[in-house]
């Protein structure tokens, strides 16, 4: 393993970046306690890349069984990224029970504990096979069982965050906020590194090797804390401070049989229909169904229904046809010379692209080709 001056330069500023980043989002106000379980995490990052930091510039037999604890820690990375995302969607915070998500480090570490605790002269011979990259694994199942254990975390991740997205599209019109995006990136650069792990143990391609996939794990952890930190508020205001009171939402009324339901559906359709077209609700970049609800007389259920089974589509998709019929109707008018995006801000988007894709999606055109349309007719 000779020429690992550059590696120890990498790990080390990974690691400082981390906790850096680890710091930063422990004190960040907005989604407090995602934040928090992803600062733990990103600090577990930073320590295990300091310490292979810290051996491969001065390797020592004490350091090598530091070294060999902190090679447990990726079975707790799955399980952080679970959690973190868990608690962002839902805002429920640990649990002692929450601790079974750490079977797995406790297995790994059961399983690795005779090397960490093995006698100075076996202690010093196994550093000397791991610098030789010939230092074996305790039992021959644990890179599967690694690979198995945090993969099934990642995916149970990806599942939540896509049901959320689903949920959130039923209920708000700014969903492209909170629609998760750098969650997704955080799955998929976690994703990209086992994938390397997996090549690197199963394939051994020349030029990918234990130290590129640490490699890649300080670059991602730079990543990771940098979109930690553009997050939004994701599962409601938990920007108080703990203790502080909050507005508990009364218990919504009971849903009628549904043959009543049904029956009341064009009546609700047509309240819609009028706040959007005397109203405007709209053009409220944060329009919630609750908001429209209120206004409209009908619970929150009722306006759902009409929506979804008589309009067939969620309110975020309702809500953005409306948008997009009063962006059409201002690109037409020759004497409004406002910019396309100005206009989409007018019209209750907050977002250049949600705007694009969603024009394209309803007109079959982009905005500036459906503004040049209107003009040559």
């Amino acid at each position: 393993m000779g020429g690992v001056g550059h590696w120890v330069v990498i790990f080390a500023i990974g690691g400082a970046q981390a906790v850096l980043l680890a710091l930063a989002l422990w004190r960040r106000p907005v989604n407090r306690a995602a934040n928090r379980v992803l600062a733990a995490w990103l600090g577990l990052v930073g320590l295990d890349l300091g310490v292979k930091a810290a051996f491969l510039a001065a390797p020592a037999p004490g350091l090598f069984r530091v070294l060999l604890f902190v090679g447990v820690f990726p079975f707790l990375y799955g399980s952080f990224f679970y959690l973190y995302v868990r608690t962002l969607t839902t805002a429920r915070r640990l649990a002692w029970l929450d601790g079974v998500h750490l079977s797995g480090f406790a297995v790994a570490f059961a399983v690795g504990l005779p090397a960490l605790l093995a006698a100075p002269d076996t202690n010093l011979a196994n550093m000397q096979a791991w610098l030789a990259g010939a230092f074996p694994p305790p039992v021959p199942w644990y890179s599967p069982f690694l690979y198995a254990w945090s993969l099934s975390y990642v995916a149970a991740a990806v599942w939540r965050v896509l049901r959320f997205r689903r949920e959130v599209r039923e209920r708000r019109s700014d969903a492209d906020r909170v629609s998760l995006h750098w969650v997704m990136a955080m799955a998929m650069g976690q994703v990209l590194i086992w994938g390397i792990a997996v090549v690197h143990d199963y394939v051994r391609p020349a030029g990918i090797g234990y130290f590129t996939i640490y490699g890649a794990v300080a670059v991602w952890a730079c990543v990771l804390g940098y979109l930690g930190l553009m997050q939004a508020t994701v599962a409601g205001d938990d920007t108080a401070e703990p203790g502080a009171p909050r507005e508990v939402p009364p218990d919504p009324p009971a849903a009628p049989p549904a043959q009543d339901e049904d029956a009341r559906l064009p009546e609700v359709q047509a309240r819609l229909a009028g706040l959007m077209e005397d109203e405007a609700m709209y053009l409220a970049p944060a329009l919630t169904i609750a908001q429209v609800a209120r206004r409209s007389g009908y619970p929150e259920y009722l306006v759902s229904a009409a929506i979804n089974r008589g309009f067939g589509c969620t309110f975020w998709d309702y809500i953005n046809r409306q948008r997009i019929a009063a962006a059409c109707r201002c690109l037409a008018d020759a004497s409004d010379t406002r910019t396309i995006l100005d206009i989409a801000y007018a019209c209750g988007f907050t977002s250049k692209s949600t705007f694009n894709s969603a024009f394209k999606r309803e007109t079959g055109h982009t905005p500036s080709a459906w503004r040049a349309r209107q003009a040559a007719a």
